[in-house]
């Protein structure tokens, strides 16, 4: 790769391969994306923290689809976030919602105990692959006990995919313009090597040791002690912040920094939007799904029934005859 490589791959994910390594990975930078989902929420900073994590995430894992389809991170615990909903649509889109619970957010800011783990607490995350309904669904579910997201995906591929994985996630704010504006990256490895030999664990532990002497297991936490995983994985967890933020460190430039001893092969990148799939016409059939009593609950002062999508904020109103017309002609 070469080492002048220009900024400008904000919103897009590159992926990448280092042969010497028998790695494969992908590389995130949300940029202007990421910032108009957490500003048009006006979430606390702590939870656009939280949620933009769990963005970067999604969209490291839904680029990986090779079909037309949907990958959904959502999160339910007991923390400050009780709830974080992020859609990625294959192949370049995603929306992302987090729901709060006001009266713990103060208490964890009054304490300081706002790392992911903590605003999250105890519950679970499920990750849902949905090719369409032609197709049964895939879900995988790790639980939620304090840990970080990138801890929570560790432990999602080591149960549900059997590949050992590293994830970086970061998330800040860089000013320009005169306002801080939401920034989120990622990188993500997994080691893929051509011989399954080369993935079997390690030998087990081999019990008591003589007073003095220290057992030098030296294996990765997926069990799986090749040199060249740990080296790939090493290198991965040296990867700071700021480099995941820079909007002027490009993403090859990035991976050159890691890999250049090793040589890095880069790919098409995918350019990724923010984008809702709420519409009318879903909104409607969703309304003429409820009971009739619910329907007429729903009327508002106006005498219509209206609607505001959660992740877009995107408001529908409804004349109660159109929705109900629906319904009695069975659409």
């Amino acid at each position: 790769m070469a080492a002048d490589v220009t900024a400008g791959f904000d919103d897009s994910v590159l992926p990448f391969a280092v042969p010497d390594l028998d790695v494969r990975g992908r590389v995130v930078r949300l940029g202007a994306s990421i910032d108009t989902v957490l500003a048009r929420h006006d979430y606390p900073e702590p939870v656009s923290r939280v949620l933009g994590e769990a963005a970067a995430l999604t969209v490291l894992l839904g680029t990986a689809l090779k079909f037309e389809g949907r990958f959904q991170l959502q999160t339910k615990s007991d923390g400050a976030i009780p709830m974080m909903v992020v859609d990625f649509t294959a192949p370049d889109n995603f929306r992302a919602v987090a729901h709060i619970d006001e009266a713990k957010l103060v208490e964890a800011v009054a304490l300081d105990k706002l790392s992911t783990g903590d605003l999250l607490g105890e519950g679970h995350l499920a990750m849902t692959i949905d090719q369409g309904s032609a197709t049964t669904r895939y879900q995988g579910i790790v639980p939620l006990t304090r840990q970080s997201l990138e801890e929570a995906a560790h432990q999602y591929f080591r149960q549900s995919e059997q590949i050992p994985t590293r994830v970086r996630l970061a998330v800040g704010t860089v000013t320009t313009g005169g306002r801080p504006h939401w920034r989120a990256g990622g990188i993500l490895v997994q080691f893929m090597p051509h011989s399954p030999e080369r993935l079997r664990a390690a030998d087990i532990h081999p019990g008591d040791v003589p007073e003095g002497h220290e057992i030098l297991a030296g294996n990765d936490p997926d069990g799986v002690s090749d040199d060249a995983w740990m080296e790939a994985r090493s290198l991965v967890e040296t990867v700071e912040d700021h480099e995941l933020l820079d909007p002027t460190l490009a993403s090859e430039r990035l991976l050159y920094r890691l890999f250049h001893e090793r040589g890095a092969r880069v790919f098409e990148p995918v350019v990724v939007h923010e984008a809702c799939r709420c519409s009318r016409e879903r909104v409607l059939s969703m309304l003429r799904g409820f009971s009739p009593e619910d329907r007429r609950a729903m009327i508002a002062d106006d005498g219509k029934l209206g609607v505001t999508c959660e992740f877009c904020s995107r408001r529908y109103s409804f004349e109660p005859s159109e929705v109900e017309q629906g319904v009695t002609s069975g659409l």
